[in-house]
């Protein structure tokens, strides 16, 4: 009689978790660094405001045909932190979904929450092409919509305000099931209502102040808990 061949005792489940990688954690701190940047960035090319002498949609058109290397470097930073998001909230799910309950919301709000955010900031870098080449040659641009440009450069990527509802669902997560450390949960929570009390309010591009600084320590706890794992 022949010897019956010895099972191997890696289920299929535990073969996924060692075939995962930390790739989504590395995209989590690379987009946080981009994120940190589209915010500094989308600062340093605003006009100036003097309450005594508020500028006008000329001399919005003036200043931002200066800063043109800027508003390129927002440009990409911007796209560059919405397309890493993607994966970041695919792994985020992944690893909520198998540290929490089997029927749990938590998983898929985190990263429905970011899924968002990356559309968000799709939008936010919406206007470049139209705008940036064209500041060139400013007498061909309408002073008016150069203005409005301006404001949506300081706005849109701003509202990180569903990364607060994916930093509500981590922490609650991490508190409740153990899906992440405690010190993770309690951050998440604070930051994560702080930015969505700053969103549901007339200061919602306050949460973009918050928001990569968030996603920045998330990432880099998560990143260091996936090479403890291994």
């Amino acid at each position: 009689m022949t010897a019956s061949a010895v099972t191997s005792p890696t289920t299929p489940a535990t073969r996924r978790t060692a075939a995962g990688g930390r790739g989504w954690a590395v995209a989590g701190v690379l987009a946080g660094l981009a994120g940190a940047a589209s915010i500094y960035l989308s600062m340093s090319v605003s006009p100036a405001f003097d309450r005594n002498d508020p500028p006008t949609p000329e001399m919005i058109t003036e200043h931002l045909g200066t800063v043109i290397p800027q508003l390129i470097g927002f440009h990409v930073a911007t796209v560059v932190a919405a397309l890493l998001l993607i994966p970041f909230a695919a792994g985020l799910y992944r690893r909520l979904a198998g540290q929490s309950p089997a029927r749990s919301v938590l998983p898929a709000v985190a990263a429905t929450g970011l899924g968002v955010l990356s559309a968000v900031l799709v939008l936010g870098s919406g206007l470049d092409t139209e705008f940036v080449f064209g500041l060139s040659e400013p007498e061909l641009m309408t002073a008016t919509d150069v203005s409005f440009y301006s404001h949506w450069v300081a706005t849109i990527a701003w509202l990180w305000v569903t990364a607060g509802v994916s930093a509500l669902a981590l922490g609650i997560a991490a508190l409740r099931h153990g899906a992440a450390g405690k010190a993770l949960g309690v951050t998440s929570v604070v930051l994560g209502s702080l930015m969505v009390l700053f969103g549901v309010s007339p200061l919602q591009y306050m949460a973009g102040f918050i928001g990569p600084v968030w996603l920045l320590v998330t990432a880099l706890a998560l990143l260091r808990g996936e090479r403890a794992a291994r």
